[in-house]
Order: structure tokens, then C-alpha cells, then sequence
């Protein structure tokens, strides 16, 4: 069983980390034309020291705290929980840009408890911007509350669509396409969790990825949702294997919904 004042504990353990990692990071970034790059399962798909070296620091300071707790980063893969706790790291979203020395890059850290994600964490070193959502206690960027923009609608907003390799190109550019037509517009962020803490606060409408993993969502979804947003049920599918992820305002779920829907069918006819 866990202690009442465990989550306040861990809460406040991340916000230390985070930051930290943030540091870290930024420091690689810095001389980012010197780091050595090994690519994973293919070209755009790729990973360097500093994504290495801020989740082993992240790991060794979750374990060294709460021995117990069960963590699941994407280089170095889960790591059971005995406590009911399991912390979800992506130590660099967007190595990508990172590595061209692009700013849409950012650490996602979400915390779980029994299933649940209880907390968000996303940084974004380069720009100085800390989102934080608590389950029930709402979201904020810098300490300032944040909400999705409840006024907007798909003609007037901004999509952020997220793409890899893991899906058929026809899944993405045929949801852009269905966008296009009905007067939307789309962006492309380069960072999944990035893209969701922007739609948390209201800059973007929404975003889309027909898949992604974990670390790079369960932050950014419970950012979103504590912002008044909608959000579908991604930590109900396998959290290892990843599955498709939306977050939006919530005016904005059927629209959004239906163009997905369309895009489905038009694959499997």
C-alpha cells in the first residue's frame, strides 16, 4: 500500500529531475555537431549520447528514491513495479530535430500509478517552458493555469500531425489530405509530446498520430486533459507496444474522430 503523501513525494522528485534533464540536455545540444548518432531501426529513427545519458541519469535518481517503483524509458525498456508506480520517460522527444539542431525537442515525464497516469511532465529546455498537470489538480506552463482553446474550430486552427515508420504513409497523408479539404490546416512538430503540450494551452486545435509510444504521450494526454481538453483512452491499449493517440478541444473530438474514421476506411477498402 502506498502512503498517503507518496504522490507528493514523487511530484516533487520530478520537478527536480525534469530539470535536471532539461540541463543536461541542453548542454549536448550545445555541441550537438560533435555527437555521435546510431540509428535504431532506420534512418530517421535514431539515437545519441545525450538521449542515453539523461535516461540513465533520470533511472539511477528514480531508483536510488523509490527503489520500488517500475520505470519504462525508451532507450533502456521496463523495468517492473512493486509499488504501484511507474514512471515513463522520454529523455529527448524529437532526437530528430535535436540532432539538426532544431528546438522542437523537449523531455516527457509522466508518472503512473496502478494504470493511471497521476502526473505529466513535459520540458522544453530551449524556450524555458515547464507544462505540468496533475490528475484532478489541473495544468499549468511556468506555474500559470493553461487550457485548450474551447473557442476554436478546424478552419481556424492549427493540426499538429505526428508521422513514422511504424505506420503505412497512406495513414497520415491520407488524414492530411481529409484536413485539407475541409479547410484545416496542419503543422508538423518533429515532437509528439511537444505537440501536445501545445495543444494543452491552447495553441494548436489538435493532434494526431495514428501510432506512438508511450513516453512520448502519456505526459502530453494528461496535460491536455487537465486543460479541459478530450483525449482518447491510450493507457487502456498496451503501453509497451503504443497505439494511435488524439488530443484535442473538446468541440473538436467528432470532427476530428470522423476524419480518422474516413482515413480507416479508405485503407481497408
Amino acid at each position: 500500500m502506498t502512503q498517503p503523501d507518496s504522490l507528493a513525494v514523487r511530484l516533487d522528485v520530478a520537478g527536480v529531475l525534469v530539470d535536471e534533464a532539461g540541463a543536461l540536455a541542453l548542454g549536448y545540444f550545445a555541441k550537438v555537431a560533435s555527437l555521435a548518432v546510431e540509428a535504431k531501426t532506420g534512418g530517421q529513427d535514431v539515437v545519441s549520447i545525450a538521449d542515453r545519458e539523461v535516461e540513465q541519469r533520470v533511472r539511477q535518481r528514480v531508483g536510488a528514491a523509490f527503489p520500488d517503483d517500475g520505470f519504462l524509458g525508451e532507450e533502456y525498456g521496463f523495468t517492473p513495479s512493486t509499488s504501484g508506480y511507474v514512471w515513463v520517460l522520454d529523455p529527448i522527444d524529437g532526437t530528430s530535430c535535436f540532432l539538426h539542431g532544431i528546438r522542437n525537442w523537449c523531455i516527457s515525464l509522466a508518472l503512473m500509478r496502478d494504470g493511471k497516469t497521476v502526473a505529466g511532465f513535459i520540458f522544453d529546455p530551449t524556450a524555458g517552458e515547464l507544462f505540468r498537470a496533475i490528475a484532478g489538480r489541473g495544468a499549468t506552463l511556468n506555474g500559470e493555469t493553461i487550457r485548450v482553446d474551447a473557442g476554436n474550430d478546424l478552419r481556424h486552427g492549427l493540426v499538429s500531425v505526428g508521422a513514422n515508420g511504424r505506420v503505412p504513409p497512406r495513414a497520415v497523408t491520407g488524414f492530411i489530405e481529409r484536413l485539407l479539404a475541409a479547410g484545416g490546416m496542419f503543422v508538423r512538430h518533429g515532437s509528439g509530446a511537444l505537440g501536445l503540450a501545445h495543444v494543452a494551452c491552447g495553441r494548436l486545435a489538435a493532434y494526431y498520430e495514428p501510432h506512438i509510444n508511450a513516453w512520448d504521450c502519456l505526459a502530453g494526454l494528461c496535460l491536455i486533459r487537465e486543460a479541459g481538453g478530450w483525449t482518447n483512452d491510450f493507457e487502456a491499449g498496451d503501453l509497451i507496444a503504443g497505439g494511435p493517440v488524439i488530443g484535442c478541444a473538446p468541440q473538436l473530438r467528432d470532427e476530428v474522430l470522423a476524419l480518422i474514421e474516413a482515413t480507416r476506411l479508405e485503407r481497408t477498402a
